[in-house]
């Protein structure tokens, strides 16, 4: 087989080089159907999770302070 850079032509098909031995029309279209089976898993596989988790950042940061209670005044201040 060729690398991926010129493995395909312009119709976006790829091209099978065989280096060795003779294989029949019959042995390649299972070779073609078993690689064509493992690249649709894998790639169904390679999906990112829609779920959006906290990132990093956003747990680094400091929660923000609950707003001041006015009615207690500063007559609570025992300094």
């Amino acid at each position: 087989m060729t690398g991926p850079a010129d493995s395909a032509d312009a119709a976006g098909a790829m091209r099978v080089d065989v280096l060795g031995g003779s294989p029949t029309s019959d042995e390649l279209a299972a070779l073609i159907a078993v690689v064509t089976e493992a690249y649709a898993e894998e790639s169904a596989g390679a999906t990112a999770d829609d779920a959006s988790e906290r990132t990093g950042w956003a747990l680094s940061q400091r929660s923000l302070r609950e707003p001041l209670r006015r009615d207690l005044g500063w007559g609570r201040f025992g300094g």
